[in-house]
């Protein structure tokens, strides 16, 4: 129950794990669960987030409840579960404890949510991106070698993360509003969203405790939005969030010493061409060439780490 199992080399073949397996996906604005019988999916849930970092324990706790409600507990053999901020075994142990009671008897492991992504893009060495709520890199190399970069949380970092796109749109706003000129296209938009009248007003917004982490990267969809329909500071900011998160890559290829592949997931990854391009061009320009897109959610790389757990 440790967030540092090394599983084997790249060459070993999983088999399908037997009996039941839950996977979970814990990001910072929501919880995918999905039970596996024989490697079949028969169940797959979303709720609230469970990650302490975002959440209380309490409601991480009731979140976790709901979740089992929809998809079962009980006769389990083995729990996976990838979450951001799981940086020591006492993390790991923490989140562990609150799955514990709604599958009595599994085997619980739990590891930062990379591991997840990296699993699910089929490779068991090179580097994975998350660009979500959060950003982090994670990497292992064939030697069981890790490395990471980035993934130190909203008020430390969290580069190209929907938390810093949103951010940075209040910034926008805030610096417009200071040079006198008028609101512009995501002006409107990010005071539309918010539902405040004044630039003035996102001030007290942004600190207010009503707002947080998962309230302001919601609003990173207006930068998508407008970066789509030309805005061009928009545009600028989705560029530069692919380059923050190539940059958390390039440092995590560089340590391992390997070539890749680098494998780029999670909400903004997956799902923003514009950023996908940047990615893979900031990367290009580093000589760093096998760029994969995730194509299927991480939880599905469950599987895979369950059978090369043993």
């Amino acid at each position: 129950m440790t967030h540092s199992d090394i599983p084997p080399a790249a060459d070993t073949v999983p088999s399908v794990p037997t009996g039941a397996v839950i996977g979970l996906d814990i990001g910072g604005t929501k919880t995918r669960g999905v039970r596996f019988e024989d490697g079949a999916v028969v169940a797959d849930e979303s709720v609230g987030s469970s990650n302490v970092q975002n959440v209380s324990r309490e409601v991480a706790a009731l979140n976790l409840a709901e979740l089992f409600a929809r998809i079962g507990g009980g006769t389990v053999s083995r729990v996976y579960a990838g979450a951001g901020g799981i940086d020591t075994d006492a993390d790991a142990e923490a989140l562990a404890a609150l799955i514990a009671p709604h599958v009595p008897g599994a085997r619980i492991t739990v590891v930062h949510d990379s591991r997840l992504l990296l699993a699910a893009g089929g490779a068991s060495t090179g580097v994975a991106v998350i660009g979500g709520t959060g950003s982090a890199a994670w990497g292992r190399n064939s030697l069981g070698e890790e490395a990471r970069a980035g993934g130190w949380g909203y008020l430390l970092g969290d580069e190209g993360s929907g938390y810093w796109l949103g951010r940075e749109a209040v910034r926008h706003s805030l610096r417009r509003m200071n040079q006198g000129l008028e609101p512009d296209e995501l002006t409107t938009a990010l005071l539309a969203s918010c539902g405040v009248d004044d630039p003035n007003k996102l001030i007290a917004l942004f600190h207010s405790p009503e707002t947080g982490r998962r309230y302001w990267a919601e609003r990173a969809r207006l930068v998508v939005d407008a970066a789509d329909a030309g805005h061009a500071a928009s545009r600028d900011l989705v560029d530069q969030a692919g380059r923050d998160l190539a940059g958390l890559a390039e440092q995590t290829v560089r340590q391992l010493r390997i070539d890749g592949p680098v494998i780029l997931g999670s909400g903004l990854g997956m799902n923003v061409p514009r950023l996908q391009e940047s990615f893979r061009a900031a990367l290009a320009a580093a000589g760093i060439t096998d760029v994969r897109i995730l194509t299927q959610d991480p939880v599905f790389g469950v599987l895979q780490l369950v059978a090369e757990q043993g």
